[in-house]
């Protein structure tokens, strides 16, 4: 038989049989498909994480000297945790080495202390504004444009001026659409006067990153965000990730000299780049990724099942219809591609739905909720080639015990 005679037939088969190959091909499909919506959404993530949640947190070609790491990716026992309390902080003259050592390449520089407090203008109360005491330097590193108004300048840092450039969202939640260049922001019980505001910079996962408000790390809010002289972390950006391992080495080393540490000795503070963040990205994609396959994996061996018996179930009730092909000359392989054909070609319709369906899940998760999604092209076809090869495997039993069937004792079946 060819196999295109074998396909039509096994069609032929499915269409008479609408509700049963449905049934047979649920297994397939739900497997399928949560294979394509799962895959394209840690795809979508994972490049949102990489080309946004990364920019935003760190920064292009940016590192960041602290007292210790801002991002860890595994899991780190008491005493690591209480060791890096014990480290000593960071403070201005440790920030005004560092920049004074990376003499190399050219950097911007930054540095900043952060925290969250509740802000009130005129009774509109806002929650867990995040207040960061910053150089004027940390706009650009961070590339903020203005949407209104100016940043801050050094000498205004130096004076301790209490202005403040604010986020996009802090501003319309505030000052109700107004204008709020001008207008007074009460912190600690000292007005702040707003200066510029910064345009929108979206989300990351529903987090906003437009609640904040930048001021001079000089002025009085200093008192509130760290110690006396100490500092978060200071920001270095270069031009190039060449550049940047460069002024990394000459900070460095010049860390290591203000502490002493003798060559072999670890280092008492952290120098942290973007590779931090995607590490911990990473080891939570790999969890994912790798619990993935068993999920999926259960679904289609559910559906193998169902697809195998149903297929026994045709055998049964098909068994002289082969006592008839086989007494016109039907050779065992004829019926064994045709049960072969059939089981593949339910899988594969389950498949094809799967894959649509799954798109479609994606794209509703993405258009409803925080997560993008991104259809990975490798998805597809190993879809496609997955449901084929439990459609082969579940009906080789079924179509073996076809094709060993007896015409004469298949004949006479009723």
């Amino acid at each position: 038989m060819p196999f295109r005679e074998a396909v039509r037939l096994a069609l032929q088969v499915i269409w008479a049989q609408k509700m049963k190959s449905g049934f047979s091909a649920i297994g397939v499909f739900i497997g399928v498909m949560f294979l394509i919506a799962v895959v394209s959404v840690l795809e979508g993530v994972d490049k949102y994480m990489t080309e946004n949640v990364v920019e935003a947190f760190m920064g292009l070609n940016t590192f960041q000297l602290r007292q210790r790491p801002d991002f860890v990716a595994d899991d780190v026992p008491r005493e690591q945790w209480l060791a890096w309390r014990r480290r000593e902080p960071i403070t201005y003259d440790d920030a005004d080495a560092v920049i004074a050592a990376i003499t190399s390449v050219p950097v911007q520089w930054a540095w900043e202390s952060t925290t969250g407090m509740d802000v009130e203008v005129d009774g509109r109360r806002i929650q867990s504004v995040r207040i960061v005491a910053a150089t004027d330097g940390y706009f650009d590193i961070k590339g903020y444009d203005m949407a209104s108004g100016r940043p801050f300048t050094a000498q205004e840092v130096r004076a301790g001026q209490p202005v403040a450039v604010i986020g996009f969202d802090l501003a319309e939640q505030l000052f109700a659409g107004g204008n709020p260049i001008g207008q007074e922001i009460p912190l600690r019980g000292i007005p702040y006067r707003v200066i510029g505001v910064v345009e929108t910079q979206g989300n990351v996962f529903g987090a906003s990153l437009d609640k904040f408000i930048v001021t001079p790390a000089l002025s009085a809010i200093k008192r509130s965000v760290n110690r006396p002289r100490v500092i978060d972390q200071m920001l270095v950006k270069a031009g190039s990730p060449e550049e940047l391992e460069i002024a990394i080495m000459e900070a460095e080393a010049v860390m290591r000299s203000r502490r002493q540490l003798r060559p072999g000795e670890e280092n008492t503070f952290e120098l942290e780049t973007s590779e931090g963040v995607l590490e911990f990205w990473g080891n939570i994609n790999r969890v994912l990724m790798t619990a993935l396959p068993m999920l999926v994996g259960i679904a289609l061996v559910v559906g193998g099942i169902v697809i195998m018996n149903i297929m026994l179930m045709a055998v049964a009730e098909r068994t002289r219809e082969i006592g008839i092909r086989k007494a016109l000359g039907a050779r065992r392989t004829d019926i064994l591609r045709q049960f072969l054909v059939e089981s593949a070609a339910l899988a594969g319709l389950g498949a094809i739905a799967g894959i649509v369906c799954g798109i479609g899940v994606a794209a509703l998760v993405s258009a409803v909720t925080f997560l993008p999604a991104s259809v990975a092209p490798w998805s597809i076809p190993t879809a496609v080639g997955l449901g084929a090869g439990v459609g082969i495997m579940a009906g080789l039993y079924p179509a073996s015990r076809a094709a060993r069937l007896d015409p004469v004792d298949a004949m006479r079946q009723e």
